[in-house]
């Protein structure tokens, strides 16, 4: 099969792999109709040390199944499914209290012998608990939007869950990537009053008034900050979503929640160290992590059939799996919001 491989900083190559095969009775194996390239991919395409081995990338993606093990009761070759961005049993102690992430037999697409998603098939570990039925057709005009339940728009609507958003709140979400502007459409679905989106690039912001936000604020840093209590009554937002993972998009969330306020905090953090003692006087609550989104996938799935939600409009960018590099390229210089691999 033909699968997307990282070397290092921006040399992501697209080459021939084994075929995935059953290696346990809980595995499937899935041929994949749509994959897609996560901004969380592009913190190893700007820094990932150079190596002879690569990595096998993406952890997005759905298609149909070629193959189930004899422990996967309820599947089936020929059933279009999507998976969460981790695999799990869903049965452990941990993925009953809804944090599959935490799975005592969990894991993440990519390592320990397990393919990436941006890739022709991919073999499933613990199918059974992992994969979900979609209740639509292989060529349906919905896949688009159903692909971003594999990751980012679960962890828009984790972030806003976790920043206790709630009907009429004031909402921040910083980042206007595309865990921001599923966290603006998870807070505008939740009831928010006003919601402002801190984000410097006019197409994204665009597409995220599109989604409920009331207010655009480009300032960042302490800047941003100044202009969110100004739009707050000087008091900060009573709930804040960090979506990008940065030491300056840390303090800036905590700075922009009002004394007893929520911060939800879904960017990958990278280099992230908070000062005790300001957080200590800021007396805000802080909630993150990575999104539970197996726990997520049948509400948000029903929400994407009955066409409440249209969250395919983040793909701005189509493109062939062999044509991957470009894609990345694209997302990394910022030319494209989210890239879609069709396989």
């Amino acid at each position: 099969m033909r699968a997307a491989v990282m070397y290092g900083a921006g040399d992501v190559r697209v080459e021939d792999r084994p075929d995935p095969k059953i290696h346990e009775p809980t595995d499937a194996v899935v041929r994949v109709l749509r994959a897609a390239i996560c901004g969380s991919d592009l913190w190893p395409y700007a820094a990932m040390p150079a190596t002879d081995q690569g990595r096998p990338m993406g952890h997005e993606f759905l298609g149909v199944i070629e193959e189930a093990g004899s422990q996967v009761p309820g599947l089936s070759a020929g059933d279009l499914v999507i998976t969460p961005f981790t695999w799990c049993d869903n049965t452990c102690d941990f993925c009953r209290k809804g944090l599959q992430t935490s799975c005592r037999h969990g894991g993440r697409y990519g390592f320990t012998g397990v393919d990436g998603g941006q890739g022709e098939a991919v073999r499933v570990p613990q199918a059974q608990g992992t994969l979900v039925k979609l209740p639509v057709a292989a060529d349906s005009a919905l896949l688009p939007s159903l692909l971003t339940l594999s990751d980012v728009l679960c962890t828009g609507h984790h972030g806003a869950v976790k920043a206790g958003v709630s009907r009429g709140d004031t909402v921040t979400v910083i980042g206007d990537g595309a865990v921001g502007l599923f966290a603006v459409l998870a807070a505008h679905r939740l009831g928010a009053g006003q919601i402002i989106l801190m984000g410097g690039h006019t197409d994204r912001t665009s597409l995220g008034r599109d989604f409920g936000a009331t207010d655009i604020v480009a300032e960042r840093g302490d800047k941003g900050v100044a202009v969110i209590k100004e739009l707050t009554g000087g008091l900060g937002a009573h709930s804040v979503v960090e979506a990008v993972g940065t030491q300056e998009s840390m303090m800036q969330a905590i700075r922009s929640t009002r004394p007893g306020g929520h911060v939800g905090y879904v960017g990958v953090a990278h280099g992230v160290e908070l000062p005790g003692q300001e957080l200590f006087y800021a007396e805000v609550h802080m909630l993150g992590g990575p999104a539970p989104v197996r726990r997520f996938l049948p509400e948000l799935i029903g929400l994407i059939w009955n066409r409440q939600i249209d969250p395919g409009r983040v793909f701005d960018l189509e493109l062939p799996l062999d044509q991957a590099a470009e894609g990345y390229q694209a997302m990394d210089e910022r030319r494209a919001i989210k890239t879609l691999l069709r396989p």
